[in-house]
């Protein structure tokens, strides 16, 4: 009985650090991880499964949610229509600076407002060039050379 609570307890604190690191992440990801850790948690709690079947229904509990909840969830807070909004205040004609080179269909990293963000531009960009972000796809920045 013991270990089963332990077990247990691991998996819930394996959820509610997903929780947590959900604020700290973008994407809207790892809070499905956290709840197919409490799912595990919770078939733990009433059964004695192997640490394989464990990590099965974590692994196939957390991606079928990801799947089937995170749009309508994201929808139902709101965040598809606040994000766009404010991204482009925020984001869109604001200047970046390169911190790698990347050609064309690469991906590169800029530093904009004190972060490193991955980016893509349809020139060649080389390291140290100013740049200005043009647009975004998620957490990708869309750059061009800044005009002087």
């Amino acid at each position: 009985m013991d270990d089963l609570l332990n077990i247990t307890v691991i998996w819930f604190i394996i959820g509610f650090i997903c929780f947590l690191l959900e604020f700290v992440v973008p994407g809207f990801i790892i809070f499905f991880f956290g709840i197919g850790a409490w799912i595990v948690a919770g078939l733990t709690l009433v059964s004695d499964v192997s640490i394989n079947v464990q990590l099965i229904v974590f692994l196939a509990s957390s991606l079928l949610s990801v799947l089937l909840f995170r749009n309508w969830i994201k929808a139902k807070l709101g965040m598809r229509a606040a994000s766009p909004g404010l991204l482009e205040d925020e984001i869109i004609g604001k200047t970046a600076v390169a911190s790698t080179s990347f050609l064309p269909g690469r991906t590169g990293k800029v530093y904009f407002k004190g972060a490193s963000w991955d980016a893509q531009a349809e020139e060649p960009i080389n390291e140290g060039d100013e740049l200005t972000i043009i647009g975004y796809e998620s957490i990708v920045l869309t750059v061009t050379l800044k005009k002087i």
